[in-house]
């Protein structure tokens, strides 16, 4: 029986490395081997269990950059050799409702890499052939890994703001996600107004030409346009619609986060605003930002940590250590 070495998340709040089985491709699947699998706050809410278990012992990341070993007997379009990048939905039933109208995001029969099947914190995973992503030989792995899901999700984020052309933007926290998709709204000619705690942030958010940077409860000196709630805390919801223009969209980009406050009608809600939630992504989405991706050279700042160090990555993201995206390299 060949092992190898995958980190899992074991009791709440701890992951540990261990030997497990080297997943064998079903199918429509393929067996990678990772290259590198970006950190996300996601996979913290894994390993904390603020999300239910959905696999005992699962093995987080989803964020995964690698090459193809073997395929399965269905496989028809991808082979052994090729680069591909594998992101946070594995799997929908492609028959619902929401998979037949092009919102399979919204699948209640979807499946996620790291939470329902193991993840990319180890040296191999499979992934259905359909929801890979070939990528352009060449594609530096540790620099690529933080698309996948940071970059994706910043990418909806920001769809369903409706940020008018030249508009302002409100970002609520500066991670991983929100100074990718900072990158993206300036390359679209947005204004960018940071609202962040933590100082390597807010050096970060000036780094990425935001006019204004505040600390997490700081009013935008000009009313937003739009704004994107990043960080994970229920409390910033009412600051971000107070601080939103008439007819303006507040989007809410996490899985996960604390509970809302009461809110007011009239100083919130009213005129028009909007308030929207995201939830996962579409394989069109990750097909269209990764062709934007590529097209204006999004270069995430990212800090790299061996493989055996993974632990180390949890710890710093969990403790506002980490600034930019962190990705560790498994090869």
């Amino acid at each position: 029986m060949e092992t190898m070495k995958a980190w899992v998340a074991r009791e709440r709040g701890r992951i540990a490395l261990q030997q497990k089985r080297i997943p064998q491709p079903a199918a429509d699947e393929v067996l990678v081997a990772v290259s590198a699998c970006g950190v996300c706050r996601t996979d913290l809410h894994v390993i904390d269990r603020e999300l239910p278990v959905h696999r005992r012992n699962v093995t987080p990341g989803h964020q995964v950059i690698g090459t193809i070993e073997k395929i399965g007997k269905r496989v028809r379009w991808l082979s052994p050799g090729q680069q591909v990048g594998i992101a946070w939905l594995r799997r929908t039933c492609g028959t619902c409702a929401w998979c037949t109208n092009g919102r399979e995001n919204l699948c209640p029969a979807s499946q996620y890499n790291g939470w329902d099947h193991d993840g990319g914190f180890a040296e191999y995973m499979t992934v259905p052939e359909s929801f890979a992503y070939a990528l352009p030989p060449g594609t530096d792995p540790l620099q690529f890994a933080p698309l996948l899901c940071a970059g994706i999700i910043g990418y909806r984020a920001l769809a369903r703001a409706v940020l008018p052309a030249g508009g302002r933007l409100g970002i609520y926290g500066f991670g991983s996600s929100a100074h990718i998709t900072a990158q993206l709204a300036r390359s679209f000619g947005a204004e960018i107004v940071a609202i962040t705690r933590g100082h390597d942030n807010q050096v970060l958010a000036r780094e990425m030409g935001a006019s204004f940077v505040g600390e997490e409860r700081a009013k935008p000196p000009q009313p937003l346009d739009a704004a994107i709630v990043f960080a994970p805390a229920g409390d910033l919801v009412p600051l971000a619609l107070e601080a939103t223009t008439r007819g303006g969209t507040v989007v809410l980009a996490g899985i996960h986060m604390s509970d809302i406050p009461p809110m007011a009608y009239e100083s919130h809600l009213f005129y028009e605003r909007d308030l929207r939630t995201v939830t996962a992504n579409t394989r069109a989405d990750g097909h269209a930002f990764l062709r934007v991706a590529h097209a204006i050279r999004l270069e995430p700042q990212v800090s790299s940590y061996a493989f055996d160090d993974a632990d180390a990555a949890i710890s710093d993201l969990r403790q506002g250590r980490s600034s930019g995206s962190s990705v560790i390299s498994v090869r």
